[in-house]
């Protein structure tokens, strides 16, 4: 199902795209200073999907990528792809976007609530603030939106490049352009500006449908394009251009880089010399196809339902690339939903589209689609002089998702040769507020952000260990329904996390208003959300607490945010000089974290802080590994291992972690408190601990300081005996089916 960019709930569709480092082609940029290992890597780009499955949905139906041959061929023939790469918590976009950029959890940027967040008043009331913000703004709450571990902006990803001479190009990628009107106009050229009043004027038009074109135009122009480029570069030193302010950036100052913001700067300087292909004779960028890249009224631009098709996202790469931009950063929609969005005949506004399920007719038309669309662009790119050879490419979607539907018919349709068709392809929208009332009886007042996996903020801010929290707690474990698709009944709450536990699994920033109260982890077939306008009528009787729209009515069948497997454990593919050519490669466990200290050591590169993940050694070649890993590569691998299960949420120690907290929070009072008192010196260990060994791992990979084997041995002791701690926790009284189905073990 599409990301959405929305505030607790679904408005705008929103898909991530495909990043991309590469050097310049059609104009020289000798400045960018990449480091790899004999200068052979000249340009980079980093592709995140949205929702784009390497496995099968359906066993008879070829997955996302086995539909796409041009691009996973791409991938095993000349590079690794590995199956068993993973998602932060909860896994949903926003967060998985920003914690591939950054190589750090959410507890340390600011957004592991995703793709909204609430956050509590003095008073004790909840406020809610988008996910989606330009890097540099404040949310809802006031702080910032990116908040680190200091209370201060997150480290921009974009930095080490621009230092380094080198101009990074961004299209649709999560908080590195501008995500919100008129806000993140006035975050950069402040309030009162002529941008700002202009932008303003136009989305205060009245809401008819002879003005949707005229409110729509701001957004194409302003939203999901950015370049920031390195001092001195050409290409922002225009009147077009922005000073690039990061007050907050680590290191030296920051100052004297300037930046493009929005297709109406961006378009003027990538189109200026370009090829017929890359832009028309009026200046606007096309897509891979030739075609105008537009919104749905035919305004050039950007899409601005950051729901961009591959087509575009790779026009506009190529574009950029071509113009000498030596990194690129893309997104691109997933091919489940109906792309472009229909516009209401009358209303003149673009409306949710139909979700297909595996193997229906329009989904494997947009697969393919796809797929000639990646042919173009390595085509293109090849033609350019941009290869394997020279460039490092990264690939990763945000999430895996689980479809939500019937079974196909025909029996046995493939997709391919013989088209699926269903009769509910939708998630199960239900009233969590209605169906307490009903079942339990409970009417605390709270406010939720809507999700497979609701996050809930209950009004007051009370305490774990409060009367109204305990039983929302025991309430919340006690709900069950009747599939309306399956018939079989269900219980909704597969996992509660309470504060402590949303700690352990890095959902907890340094902004204390932002704690939620806790998290339920639910069945993954239902989207959780509030009935405000029946709050006070039961579910015995209309309209009812759980719907299914009937196909092709549904709008949302894949649904995300959850710790299942199926959902949290997704792919990353990369290719390029230094990459061994491993092909599929699942031996190693990995997550989103992995994927920046990766390219950063590929590329000679570092970060002014050290982060969460870890250089995949095993998948580079030796020659081109860190000095500090090389020398003691065998310790690094032992030990950085050791450290996924210690600190990945989806590790071991934040898998058994959650079994043993559910099982306390749905326990009795005096249960809870052993927790309590239990958990918190696992938290206390577990972050010490860890924070030694991330050091020592980043060292090794950027400070030159090779890892010896008593440290190794030392700390990997230590890690392994609290994961062994964790686990014997978890297995008391464990039901071991109920655990292996949840995880996939």
């Amino acid at each position: 199902m599409n990301q959405l960019r929305t505030l607790f709930g679904r408005s705008v569709p929103f898909a991530l795209g495909f990043s991309f480092l590469i050097g310049a082609t059609g104009m020289s940029h000798a400045a960018c200073q990449l480091q790899s290992p004999g200068g052979q890597i000249k340009h980079v780009v980093n592709i995140v999907f949205d929702n784009v499955h390497l496995r099968r949905d359906d066993p008879n139906v070829p997955s996302d990528l086995e539909q796409m041959p041009n691009l996973l061929n791409f991938l095993v023939n000349n590079g690794t792809i590995s199956g068993n790469h993973h998602t932060p918590l909860i896994s949903h976009t926003a967060d998985d976007i920003v914690t591939g950029l950054t190589g750090v959890y959410g507890d340390r940027q600011g957004i592991p609530v995703a793709n909204s967040y609430g956050f509590f008043r003095n008073d004790g009331s909840v406020g809610i603030s988008s996910s989606f913000l330009y890097w540099t703004a404040n949310g809802a709450d006031g702080k910032p939106e990116m908040i680190d571990e200091n209370g201060k902006t997150a480290p921009a990803p974009w930095v080490p490049y621009t230092r380094a001479g080198c101009d990074v190009g961004a299209y649709s990628v999560a908080n590195i352009e501008f995500e919100s009107l008129p806000a993140d106009i006035r975050t950069v050229y402040g309030i009162g500006s002529p941008q700002d009043l202009a932008v303003s004027a136009a989305l205060a038009l009245p809401n008819t449908a002879a003005n949707q074109p005229a409110r729509q135009a701001p957004n194409t122009d302003w939203l999901g394009i950015a370049i920031h480029c390195s001092v001195g570069s050409s290409l922002c030193g225009g009147s077009n251009g922005k000073p690039d302010l990061l007050p907050d950036e680590p290191g030296p100052a920051y100052t004297g880089f300037n930046a493009l913001f929005g297709n109406i700067n961006v378009a003027p300087a990538i189109c200026q010399g370009a090829s017929s292909a890359a832009c028309d004779s009026s200046g606007n960028v096309k897509d891979i196809d030739g075609n105008v890249i537009a919104d749905v009224y035919g305004h050039p631009g950007f899409p601005n339902t950051f729901d961009p098709t591959a087509a575009q996202s790779l026009g506009y790469a190529a574009t950029m690339l071509e113009k000498g931009i030596p990194v690129i950063y893309v997104y691109i929609a997933d091919a489940h939903d109906q792309n472009p969005l229909p516009l209401d005949p009358t209303t003149n506004k673009p409306i949710n589209s139909h979700a297909f399920g595996p193997g229906e007719a329009g989904y494997v038309a947009q697969l393919k689609a796809y797929d000639d669309a990646f042919g173009k662009f390595f085509a293109r790119l090849a033609a350019d002089g941009i290869t394997k050879d020279n460039t490092l490419f990264t690939v990763t979607p945000d999430e895996n998702d689980h479809f939500v539907g019937s079974q196909p018919q025909p029996v046995g349709c493939n997709g391919v040769t013989v088209p699926c068709t269903y009769s509910a392809a939708s998630e199960i929208t239900t009233f969590l507020n209605r169906l307490l009332l009903t079942q339990r009886n409970n009417t605390a007042p709270y406010t939720v952000h809507n999700d497979d996996a609701p996050v809930m903020y209950i009004t007051g801010n009370p305490a774990p260990t409060a009367a109204v929290t305990r039983t929302m707690e025991h309430d919340l474990d006690a709900l069950i329904a009747t599939n309306p698709i399956t018939g079989n009944p269900d219980k909704l709450s597969l996992f509660l996390a309470d504060q402590a536990e949303m700690k352990l699994l890095h959902m907890i920033t340094s902004d204390p208003a932002r704690t939620a109260t806790l998290t339920m982890f639910g069945n993954d077939n239902y989207f959780f959300q509030n009935d405000f306008n029946n709050a006070t009528v039961p579910c015995t009787q209309s309209p009812p607490c759980l719907s299914v729209p009937a196909a092709p009515a549904s709008t949302f069948a894949w649904n995300h945010g959850d710790v299942q497997q199926q959902i949290t454990r997704t792919w990353f593919g990369i290719v390029g000089p230094g990459v061994k050519p491993l092909g599929r490669f699942d031996a190693v466990f990995s997550d989103h974290t992995d994927v920046r200290p990766t390219v950063m050591a590929l590329l000679g590169l570092k970060d002014d802080y050290v982060h969460d993940g870890r250089v995949l050694a095993e998948w580079i070649d030796p020659h081109a590994l860190p000095d500090g890993i090389r020398d003691r590569q065998e310790n690094y691998v032992e030990l950085a291992t050791i450290f996924k299960q210690l600190n990945a949420p989806l590790g071991s120690v934040g898998r058994n972690s959650l079994v043993y907290a559910n099982r306390s929070i749905t326990g009795d009072d005096a249960t809870y408190t052993r927790y309590l008192n239990t958990i918190a010196g696992i938290i206390s260990e577990r972050d010490n601990l860890a924070a030694t060994i991330k050091t020592a791992l980043d060292n090794a990979a950027f400070a030159n300081q090779p890892i010896g084997e008593g440290t190794e041995d030392g700390l990997g002791h230590r890690a392994n005996a609290l994961i062994d701690r964790v686990e014997d926790l978890a297995n008391q009284d464990r039901d071991d089916d109920d655990h292996h189905r949840h995880f996939g073990e």
